[in-house]
């Protein structure tokens, strides 16, 4: 009988780790944000804009919400700033566009690039 004891606990300890990995992942999982696809969108512009219309120019299918910041002009208003990767050829490029909290548009307030690069 104990063996049967040590079974179940081993089982519902096995259970109890499942579901804690689950709910981990969608604590962590981020909602879309509305302006993920204009984003997407901008970066392709700001790579081309930099290297020129490219076949080799891709970009990164996910978007990263990041914390917003401060509007300079107005301290009371925020700006949403999401990243996105991009890559032409073998050179890696993080771009933050940054987007007025205005509901429905996603107007565009300002856009960072910057190489993924060690020198």
């Amino acid at each position: 009988m104990p063996r049967m004891q040590t079974i179940r606990r081993a089982c519902a300890a096995l259970v109890l780790a499942g579901l804690t990995a689950c709910f981990v992942e969608l604590a962590h999982a981020q909602p879309s944000h509305p302006c993920a696809g204009a984003a997407t969108e901008q970066a392709r512009k700001l790579l081309a804009f930099h290297f020129g219309s490219s076949d080799r120019i891709d970009i990164a299918p996910s978007v990263k919400t990041l914390s917003p910041i401060r509007n300079p002009a107005d301290r009371k208003q925020r700006f949403d700033v999401l990243e996105v990767w991009g890559y032409v050829y073998k050179g890696q490029y993080r771009m933050r566009f940054i987007y007025a909290q205005q509901p429905g548009e996603c107007l565009l307030m300002g856009q960072e690039i910057l190489e993924y690069a060690s020198l």
